[in-house]
């Protein structure tokens, strides 16, 4: 007979959790393993071919020395006291996303970024450039023909007009990789799995749905934000079994309360585990207006007084109905939304009021301004 109750319970706390469950979700959307990564590079070059839209020679003197410096290495010797008056070169910046695993020889699309006060680099030709990692190595050499989605012009009066960015552009498959990243994929006898929004609760789940597919003991949850799943030594089956693991589909945990606002444009989100405590709110608005009505004074006929224009100022004051709604303790985000919405507050009243309950201590929820 006390079974009963129980069995009640739980049917109900079963339909509850079905009700509120979120979409399961791979693991290769939730977390990223470990040593698996881009690597940012940078390099730094001289386009050439311009049509008279380069740098100006008296205002970029590191063009002129980069142009001297290249030449000397090809041989051609350029007197110290001479400065080359050109304006089809231009000083760029030249940077490109090394993915993983890139090997030798493949071929990276690069971004060229005008450094000085060239007018555009349409039509220009990116010299030879070493592309560098963060530790000074290189690992890519970039050349080509640049693509500008934009153009500019000019005329001598001093008008222009500009259509997009013509000091910017990119080379498709402009770099060739030629040195590899390293990696520590392959080294020890476990991989690790980064979440990309840290969670308790998602990182057991995580481990959990692991071990149920693979074998008890396989994951562990390390913090929460990694789990360090056991892997095979050889390469060839490490790599079938990541892409087993990063297809498994499991529930991740919700997120904690929030209630996000931007500032600039008035937009608000809340999220689905808001809750209110018991607490009343009262919204009405007050507009005062204020006009002046020019009245002419007449004297009397054949009066000794004279005609004079006077102002008759009035004031209105008008205030709206003020509407009360109350909270009743663990109100939802629906009731929430929907009480809110009764009164017809506009975005910057729904921020006066989630701050006025914030105060209050009746919001339970990180109320956070972007």
């Amino acid at each position: 007979m006390k079974r009963a109750p129980i069995l009640v319970v739980a049917l109900a706390l079963v339909t509850a959790l079905a009700g509120t469950s979120a979409m399961a979700e791979r693991i290769k959307d939730l977390a990223e393993v470990a040593g698996v990564r881009d690597n940012q590079l940078i390099g730094y070059g001289l386009v050439v071919g311009l049509d008279g839209t380069g740098d100006q020679t008296g205002q970029t003197p590191f063009t002129v020395q980069s142009l001297k410096a290249m030449l000397n290495r090809f041989g051609v010797r350029v007197p110290p006291d001479v400065n080359p008056q050109l304006k089809n070169v231009a000083a760029v910046t030249v940077n490109a996303t090394l993915p993983p695993f890139a090997k030798t020889g493949q071929s990276l699309d690069v971004t060229v970024s005008t450094i000085g006060n060239a007018k555009s680099i349409r039509g220009g030709t990116l010299l030879m450039t070493p592309l560098q990692g963060a530790d000074g190595q290189i690992y890519a050499l970039a050349q080509g023909n640049l693509v500008v989605g934009g153009f500019g012009a000019a005329t001598e009066d001093g008008n222009s007009i500009s259509v997009n960015v013509p000091t910017a552009g990119r080379i498709p498959n402009g770099a060739t990789v030629e040195r590899a990243a390293p990696t520590t994929l392959g080294e020890g006898a476990s991989i690790v799995l980064n979440l990309q929004r840290s969670d308790f609760t998602t990182a057991k789940r995580v481990a959990d749905s692991i071990n149920d597919l693979v074998g008890e003991g396989t994951a562990h949850p390390m913090d929460h934000t990694s789990v360090r799943v056991a892997a095979p030594l050889d390469a060839s089956q490490r790599v079938g079994f990541i892409s087993v693991i990063e297809n498994i589909e499991l529930t991740p945990a919700d997120g904690p309360a929030k209630v996000i606002i931007n500032s600039r444009t008035g937009t608000v989100v809340i999220g689905r585990h808001v809750r209110v405590s018991a607490a009343a709110v009262a919204h009405g608005r007050l507009s005062v207006s204020i006009s002046r009505t020019p009245r002419v004074s007449q004297p009397a006929p054949l009066g000794e007084g004279e005609t004079v224009v006077t102002r008759q100022t009035q004031i209105r004051v008008a205030e709206e109905d003020s509407r009360a709604f109350v909270f009743d303790p663990g109100v939802s985000l629906d009731e929430l939304v929907r009480a809110i919405n009764q009164v017809g507050a506009a975005p910057s009243d729904l921020v006066a009021i989630l701050e006025g309950l914030k105060e209050a201590g009746a919001l339970h929820a990180d109320l956070i301004v972007i």
